[in-house]
């Protein structure tokens, strides 16, 4: 199981006018979180895509615990309990600063060569990155 955590403040432009995160912001966290743990394996989006493979969201699920507000620096915690294959699956618990529950999530998402504009396997690289995180 790969478990990743990044932090996030909260900026003016992600509130509504009672000052909480508009429900929308939650999927660009979400997309934050996992880029930034992309690049900390060792590979980023970037490279995946120079490699001739995107990723695209194929479901998205999220829950609204309690809101986040303006100026909070809150954590994202994404964790990953299955070796990706086609698919992977990232599982998004956000905290406040207090270690609230804030938002729960899910996104699965598919890698796709691009130039078939089909479903493959991740590229190998990327594979041995996360290897030792689903030894048994």
């Amino acid at each position: 199981m790969y478990v990743y955590e990044h932090k996030l403040r909260v900026r003016y432009a992600e509130t509504d006018q009672m000052g909480y995160v508009y429900y929308g912001n939650y999927a660009a966290y979400y997309e934050v979180a996992r880029t930034e743990m992309l690049r900390v394996t060792g590979i980023s989006y970037k490279e995946l895509e120079e490699m001739g493979v995107m990723m695209p969201v194929v479901e998205m699920q999220t829950k609204y615990h309690t809101p986040a507000k303006y100026d909070e620096l809150i954590t994202i915690r994404i964790t990953i309990k299955e070796h990706p294959s086609v698919r992977i699956k990232f599982e998004y618990e956000l905290f406040d600063e207090a270690g609230k529950l804030l938002n729960t999530g899910m996104t699965q998402l598919v890698f796709v060569d691009m130039l078939k504009n089909r479903p493959c396997k991740p590229p190998q690289i990327f594979v041995d990155k996360l290897q030792s995180y689903y030894l048994k």
